[in-house]
Order: C-alpha cells, then sequence, then structure tokens
C-alpha cells in the first residue's frame, strides 16, 4: 500500500494515472473510520481505476476548540482497515502546514444559503473550511469521482456547489448512510459516547421513521414537538435541531404537498457530542 505525506508525493503517484486516463475515485475522510467510510472506498473500487483515501482533521471545519481536541484520531488503525479492503488504494494523509501553507484561513463561498441552514446556524464557518479543504483536494488530485456519505447529505450539498462554482470536473457520488443495528448512523464521534448513550441512541432514528411514516397526514409542527420531546426524554440527550426540509433547498417546510420531496433532519447533543442524522421522507 502507498502511503503519501506531502502534495509532491501525490502528484508523482497520479502521472501515470494521468497518462493512462485513469478513472481516479477519492475519499475524503477525517479518519478514525468505520464501516459506513469502508463503504464509501467500495463503492470507490467498484467505479474507478485508482482509488484514494485522504485522512486529515481539518481544524478550520471546527467552531469548537474542545471538539477539535477530542475528535477520535488513529491514523495506524485507519490504514490498517484500508488494507484489509485492498491494499491497492492509496492514502494521503497530510499534516496541517502542508494543506494550509499560509495559515489556517478558509475562503468565504457563495452557497446560496444552504450554509446558513441547519448545522449552519451552529457552526457559524463550517461549511466554509469543508470547502476549503475540499477544493484544495480537488485540485490536487482532479478526481472523476468523489464518493461522500448520505449522513451528510447537507455538506454533500455543498459539494456540489463547490464543484459548479469552481468548474471542477468531478461528478460526486453520494452513498446510503450506514447505520448500526440499532439504526444510529455511524460516525467517527460515536465513539466518544457511553455504551448506554450509545445504545440508547436508537431513539433518534426511531424518531425519523415516525415523521416519515406521519408527516403526509399529520401538522408538521404537531410531528416535531412529539419527537423532539421523545429524544429528549432519553437522560442526557438534547436536540439542538429538528426539522422538515425541502430535500433541494433545505428550506423548512410547514405542510406536506405531493408536488415536493422532503427531507428530516436532526442534531443531538448526547454526552457532549453531536449526533446528526436525516432521511429522505418521499
Amino acid at each position: 500500500m502507498i502511503v503519501c505525506y506531502l502534495k509532491s508525493e501525490v502528484k508523482n503517484e497520479l502521472k501515470a494515472s494521468i497518462i493512462n486516463k485513469d478513472i481516479i475515485g477519492l475519499v475524503p475522510t477525517m479518519g478514525s473510520l468505520h464501516k459506513g467510510h469502508l463503504s464509501l472506498i467500495k463503492n470507490a473500487i467498484e467505479n474507478c481505476d485508482e482509488v484514494w483515501v485522504s485522512i486529515f482533521i481539518n481544524p478550520t471545519q471546527f467552531n469548537n476548540e474542545s471538539d477539535l481536541k477530542n475528535y477520535p484520531k488513529n491514523i495506524k488503525k485507519d490504514i490498517n482497515l484500508i488494507k484489509s479492503v485492498s491494499k491497492k488504494i492509496k492514502v494521503f494523509c497530510p499534516e496541517i502546514n502542508e494543506m494550509y501553507e499560509r495559515g489556517l484561513n478558509y475562503k468565504q463561498y457563495d452557497f446560496n444559503g444552504i450554509d446558513s441552514k441547519l448545522e449552519g446556524k451552529y457552526r457559524k464557518g463550517h461549511f466554509n473550511g469543508v470547502a476549503t479543504i475540499v477544493s484544495k483536494l480537488f485540485k490536487l488530485f482532479k478526481p472523476n469521482q468523489a464518493f461522500f456519505g448520505e449522513k451528510d447529505f447537507q455538506q454533500a450539498q455543498i459539494i456540489k456547489r463547490l464543484i459548479d462554482l469552481e468548474k471542477h470536473k468531478t461528478k460526486l457520488i453520494i452513498c446510503p448512510t450506514v447505520r448500526e443495528k440499532n439504526g444510529l448512523a455511524m460516525s467517527s464521534r460515536n465513539s466518544l459516547l457511553s455504551k448506554k448513550s450509545r445504545e440508547n441512541s436508537s431513539i433518534i432514528f426511531h424518531n425519523l421513521n415516525y415523521v416519515k411514516t406521519h408527516f403526509k397526514k399529520t401538522d408538521f409542527d404537531e410531528i416535531i414537538s412529539k419527537c423532539i420531546k421523545s429524544i429528549n426524554s432519553c437522560d442526557g440527550f438534547k436536540t439542538e435541531y429538528f426539522e422538515i426540509v425541502d430535500s433541494f433547498s433545505l428550506s423548512k417546510q410547514k405542510k406536506y404537498s405531493a408536488d415536493k420531496s422532503y427531507r428530516v433532519f436532526v442534531s443531538v447533543i448526547v454526552d457532549e457530542v453531536r449526533l446528526i442524522d436525516n432521511i429522505l421522507l418521499n
């Protein structure tokens, strides 16, 4: 397996692929890999000639110092996990100064308001930080395809807008959310939860499915109020937001209309850990 730490090493590795016109797939991650990441990697292997996984904990997308400090890290374990899928996968593990040569500054983008909703309300500058580092990765790898998870659907919409803004020739592939047995969306942050809280987190997916079952015939405010009450009834759980939105604009919706597509999004604080999830309703 090839592991690169410098951009110059990546460029050297890519030379042959560019000459051969190989289909290059990129799976950007922040490490602490789990089955959700592996599903992205496997999808990339099925669709691309050469697959790269980047592992970089991007400081500019954290708006909370303690969140950055506590974010789980284990590069050696991550590389072994990737190797268990295929030794042909190439990995890029840069240091901060390799990606931010001129200091930790992020670019300001116009995301048509998508960045100010949901996660954007609670994490100021987060999506500009995400887009800044993804832009750097796209310019380095020039991937034909990039793979992101549906769990971070809002982030995927930001990347879609970034591709349009900067005219990257990259196809965005959004892969289905991978869940634990109790329905909890797999996330690197799940490892920070206590055993009890991890088990009780099934309440989140349960309520998302409740919305899917009832949203066509029940007042949205009534459904949301009931779901928030249900989640908050768990010890140590606090709902940060719970919204039914338009699938495309991510604008909050008040009632069902047959000509629209809807998603429900949720963020819950558990053991000081933020858990986010969403599902398509129709």
